[in-house]
């Protein structure tokens, strides 16, 4: 790493950069991706992906509606692709039940107050009834984490041997065009 002097421009900069840095980007042939991020979910707080990779269709002889057999290319890249969906529902599901819960909880706890409460005793009984949540949840939550983790580890792998694979294959048949394009 170079270190410059905080004065130079940032054109100057842009002299300095080494050109095979440039010309490095030239011959880099991953396929763009436009996955589609949505607004935040008012309950779940998480926003939605739309993946622009979809799933290959089914082929026209359909013998049985969740085998992998079904498919024409790579079936396991159609398997990490749906991996990764379920990832997403698991999450969205769980903080939307968690969050539905935890709302519902608190408007109870602000109901039960009576309407001359200061703002200081809001304050008081909204900290109480957040630490009783959060040693309440807990549990939950670690088996959440832990099951969490377990599933991305496992897309994460299935997405790495599925670059992996594609890498092999340019590499063994490098003049070979790809089935997307």
């Amino acid at each position: 790493m170079v270190k410059l002097p905080l004065s130079v421009p940032p054109s100057a900069l842009a002299k300095r950069a080494m050109p095979c840095a440039r010309n490095f980007r030239t011959l880099h042939v991953s396929a763009s991706r436009n996955h589609l991020v949505g607004p935040p979910d008012p309950i779940s707080h998480l926003r939605p992906v739309v993946y622009d990779d979809a799933p290959p269709p089914a082929a026209p002889r359909v013998r049985h509606p969740y085998s992998l057999g079904e498919f024409t290319g790579n079936t396991r890249e159609y398997q990490w692709k749906m991996q990764r969906q379920e990832l997403d529902a698991f999450n969205h599901s769980f903080w939307l039940d968690s969050n539905t819960r935890f709302y519902a909880a608190k408007d109870g706890v602000l109901q039960s107050l009576p309407e001359s409460a200061s703002a200081e005793q809001r304050e008081h009984a909204l900290s109480a009834f957040y630490a009783r949540w959060v040693a309440q949840e807990r549990t939950r939550l670690d088996a959440y984490n832990a099951e969490w983790r377990k599933r991305n580890w496992s897309t994460i792998l299935l997405g790495a041997r599925v670059r992996y694979q594609e890498m092999m294959s340019r590499v063994m048949h490098p003049f070979r065009r790809r089935q997307e394009d």
